[in-house]
């Protein structure tokens, strides 16, 4: 493995210092491997928190900022943080208004956020709600979707949930607002090289050279096919069918689509994907608002991507367009 790195064991804990330091007016971190809003929690808004496994920068520590998370908690390099760390992220998150508990549905963080969400209602009294993404469209069908994972989604509904808490709704609105986000969310992957977990010093799969994979989860869940890689506007094409085909889109409607790098695949790369989706969405007469290409959602240094779409109204879009500020985002 070549790794920018000390003793792969600190390798979580190193990176969030260097976060922290390097950004002191945005990022805290009050306990270890919790991140929390250097100014602390705001007294009457509600509060948001995620949590999941590190190695997926900026997702899922980096959207804690004004307009976005309140807090986070953070594992090991796709491992699920401890139910104690979500307990305090949600601790740290609180203002006096609940918190809403905003994260992917995988089980260990499900598992682990039940019950942290069960030690602060009965240790501090502090009401939360859950809202899960379940926004990866080949993880189950689409009769199931409430068994998909949830991946780059996140980023909108961390977006459109920090604004809603940000205008001041309750916990029943940015709860409300929150899965409405989510359920608008539809996403697809696919990868053309594995990433390697620092501590476990391998490859997470094998892909032979000269091969891609569509569907490919971002901790290296199988995909649905694996054959020679295509051409660029193929690939855009089928990814782009299978998030149409899941969430039909009419002449007339709003989205916004995110072309995401994996870690890394190039912009370049992300814009030629780009340039395809959106001759597929003006075919259809459907108008994107503030497209995002980059990298919002990685998986270490897999070489990949995703395409994301968030269906849009007139609430979602103006939360979507409201002020946002983290060391990774600005809106």
């Amino acid at each position: 493995m070549k790794k920018i790195l000390n003793n792969p064991a600190d390798y979580v804990d190193e990176m969030l210092e260097g976060m922290v330091v390097a950004h002191p007016e945005i990022y805290a971190q009050p306990v270890r491997r919790v991140i929390a809003r250097a100014g602390g929690a705001t007294a009457g808004k509600v509060g948001i928190v995620t949590g999941g496994g590190s190695g997926h920068l900026p997702i899922f520590t980096g959207y804690v900022g004004k307009g976005l998370l309140d807090a986070c908690a953070i594992g090991d390099v796709f491992a699920s943080p401890s139910a104690e760390q979500m307990a305090e992220a949600i601790r740290l998150a609180d203002g006096g208004a609940g918190v809403l508990r905003l994260y992917g549905n995988y089980g260990g963080d499900v598992m682990n956020f039940d019950m942290a969400g069960e030690m602060v209602e009965m240790e501090n009294d502090i009401r939360t709600t859950t809202v899960l993404l379940t926004d990866d469209v080949v993880s189950a069908a689409k009769e199931e979707a409430e068994k998909r994972r949830g991946v780059a989604g996140m980023v909108y509904a961390f977006k459109i949930a920090g604004a809603a808490a940000e205008a001041g709704s309750d916990l029943d609105e940015v709860t409300r607002v929150a899965q409405k986000a989510a359920d608008s969310c539809r996403s697809i992957g696919m990868a053309l090289t594995p990433c390697t977990i620092p501590q476990a010093g391998k490859p997470t799969f094998e892909i032979d050279e000269g091969e891609m994979e569509m569907g490919m989860g971002i901790h290296g869940e199988p995909g649905i096919w694996r054959a020679a890689i295509k051409p660029a506007d193929e690939i855009a094409d089928e990814m782009m069918t299978r998030l149409l085909d899941d969430q039909p889109l009419a002449r007339g409607d709003k989205v916004s689509i995110l072309v995401n790098s994996l870690g890394a695949t190039p912009a370049e790369e992300l814009y030629i994907l780009f340039r395809h989706a959106k001759k597929r969405l003006d075919a259809a007469g459907v108008e994107i608002v503030m497209p995002l290409v980059g990298r919002y959602a990685t998986s270490m240094e897999m070489t990949g991507a995703t395409i994301t779409l968030i269906k849009l109204d007139d609430e979602l879009e103006g939360l979507l367009k409201a002020p946002a500020h983290c060391a990774f985002w600005t809106v």
